[in-house]
């Protein structure tokens, strides 16, 4: 899609049509899963495509490349400097995976060998479009590619392996196979979903100097409004396999013109702004003075031996109160020990020093039947609904479990209390005869919730409840959340990297860095006003669907100095 003098395009997708075949055969085709999308990508231009999983964004861009399943019906266009790919031979096609179009995935564990060393895979890359090149030219070329990418180590890098990286430092090594052979075109496909804000914010200004550096076009496929904003030059909105609104970044955001773009655009939490000066001390909320569901005291969690060495310390000293109807939010990057404590708080993981006390009892001192007592108490929402629900189990057994565990109710009261949570979370009650395989991602994840709620809990666990869902699918869980703890008046200990989230649902937000809570406070403060550095970094690392302000913010985060050590490392 041009826009007005830009460069010229160097992909063209002109009324692309994918359909898929149902079991009966070819001839029978189910609707079509994308219908007459057309856009272009221009060289040193992001255009992003971007929808709610289901739109079609994910197949468009395997149509491109080539990589649909057999059942798949294309027609169309699809040009790539010129050259047309739909129905081109396989050796044209691979030539041009990895070669002309290079592909960022959303997973980089997953699109990594873990049995070969990463800098082997990059070689492998290489070679696979330049056999006749010498052995250590390859090896130079890794080693270039692993240290433009950031990584300030990369002998370091090209010898481990997979499990031996970070995120941050998995994907920027994807990133540096993308670009192995000088592509025009990179891919995309949700890049920054499963990592921190200050890693995404690495990640996104990497891609941006692809983009300045080598002319480079990106084709940024994703849900995340605020990335969105932070990197492309054009927006194509997808709906159900269809294009709704086209047109450049600004004008999406300022002045959407589809309704669906408009609530999309509405979804979207908001960080308010951000604040670099501090706040007076007497402007603070005062402290809550509610009865307390839990309490953790100076705990100290360590994996490993207790002997020399001491083990690893994950969480060295957190001290928090969460009284009964509020919502702490715990915050910071991974590793930064707020999962550890999560768990702790389930009693899961035993502290090494300090205490945890939950509806009264304290977790260390608590006899076996105790902690059977206190796991009444407790409800747990973990990210992905997908691994947590065993698949082999109706959704009405699932959401009774705690029940069939800790009380003697029979198969028709389970049933009668299923119909009765699947309704608190506005699923229908035919759900309760389903598979979690039948239902969406948002449909699963309201069972988790359904399932921690059914023996009324004094305190649920939500650990990252919706980092894996669309940003409407999203916005109606905490909406659900927030609704069920009125309803309920149980205190929840949520835990997430998304700090708009976070100010939309906590009153309070404690932030853990390596272990530390180096900040806790009221969430309105904390988010707005920060008093130690990291929090300030971490805030300003954090995008928002508004490309003015996002510029701004991403200035300040560089002036913070907001590379990730750990990316960096």
């Amino acid at each position: 899609m041009s826009q007005g003098d830009h460069a010229e395009a160097v992909l063209a997708v002109s009324a692309l049509r994918i359909a898929f075949a149902r079991q009966a055969g070819p001839a029978d085709l189910a609707p079509p899963a994308v219908d007459l999308v057309s856009f272009e990508v221009e060289r040193g231009r992001v255009l992003a495509l971007v929808g709610e999983s289901g739109s079609g964004k994910s197949a468009t861009a395997m149509s491109i490349l080539g990589l649909l399943p057999g059942s798949a019906e294309v027609s169309g266009s699809v040009r790539l400097e010129g050259r047309e790919l739909i129905g081109a031979d396989a050796a044209h096609l691979r030539r041009v995976r990895g070669g002309r179009i290079g592909t960022i995935f959303q997973e980089p564990m997953s699109a990594f060998t873990p049995a070969y060393r990463i800098g082997w895979q990059i070689a492998e890359a290489i070679r696979a479009h330049d056999p006749r090149r010498p052995r250590g030219q390859v090896r130079a070329r890794t080693l270039e590619l692993l240290a433009s990418v950031g990584l300030r180590d990369p002998e370091r890098v090209a010898r481990a392996y997979p499990h031996e990286l970070s995120g941050g430092q998995l994907q920027r090594a994807m990133i540096a196979m993308a670009i192995s052979c000088d592509p025009v075109v990179l891919i995309a496909d949700e890049p920054t979903t499963a990592l921190d804000v200050t890693v995404q914010a690495g990640i996104l200004e990497l891609l941006r100097g692809l983009r300045a550096t080598r002319g480079t076009a990106i084709l940024l496929i994703t849900h995340d409004m605020g990335v969105v904003a932070d990197l492309a030059d054009d927006v194509v909105v997808m709906r159900r396999g269809t294009v709704v609104e086209t047109g450049p970044v600004q004008q999406i955001f300022s002045a959407p013109a589809h309704e669906y773009t408009r609530e999309l655009l509405a979804a979207v939490p908001t960080l308010a702004t951000l604040q670099t000066s501090q706040r007076d001390a007497e402007e603070e909320a005062a402290p809550l003075d509610e009865t307390l569901a839990a309490e953790v005291r100076d705990a100290v969690i360590a994996y490993g031996r207790r002997g020399r060495g001491g083990g690893v310390v994950a969480v060295s000293g957190a001290s928090f109160r969460i009284p009964r109807g509020r919502t702490f939010g715990l915050v910071g990057e991974s590793g930064s020990g707020k999962s550890t404590l999560g768990r702790a708080f389930a009693g899961l993981l035993p502290l090494r020093s300090g205490s945890i006390e939950v509806a009264g009892i304290d977790l260390a001192a608590a006899s076996a039947s105790r902690m059977r007592a206190l796991r009444r108490s407790l409800g747990y929402v973990f990210q992905d609904p997908a691994s947590s629900i065993n698949p082999r189990t109706l959704v009405g057994d699932a959401v009774t479990e705690p029940l069939r565990l800790h009380t003697s109710a029979s198969s028709v009261e389970r049933r009668a209390r299923a119909a009765e949570l699947l309704d608190a979370v506005h699923l229908p009650r035919t759900t309760i005869d389903r598979f979690p395989h039948e239902l969406s991602g948002g449909q699963r994840q309201r069972v988790a919730i359904a399932r921690a709620i059914a023996l009324n809990p004094t305190l649920l666990i939500a650990d990252e409840p919706t980092s894996a869902l669309d940003v409407s699918v999203q916005a109606r869980v905490l909406e659900l959340l927030a609704e069920l703890q009125s309803e309920l008046g149980f205190a929840c200990l949520f835990i997430s990297h998304d700090l708009a989230v976070v100010q939309a649902l906590a009153d309070e937000v404690g932030v853990m860095r390596r272990g530390e809570v180096v900040e806790i406070g009221p969430a309105d403060r904390v988010l707005t006003s920060p008093e130690h550095p990291y929090t300030r970094r971490l805030l300003a690392a954090a995008p928002v669907a508004d490309p003015v302000a996002q510029s701004a913010r991403r200035e300040l985060w560089l002036a913070l100095d907001g590379e990730d050590p750990e990316v960096a490392a």
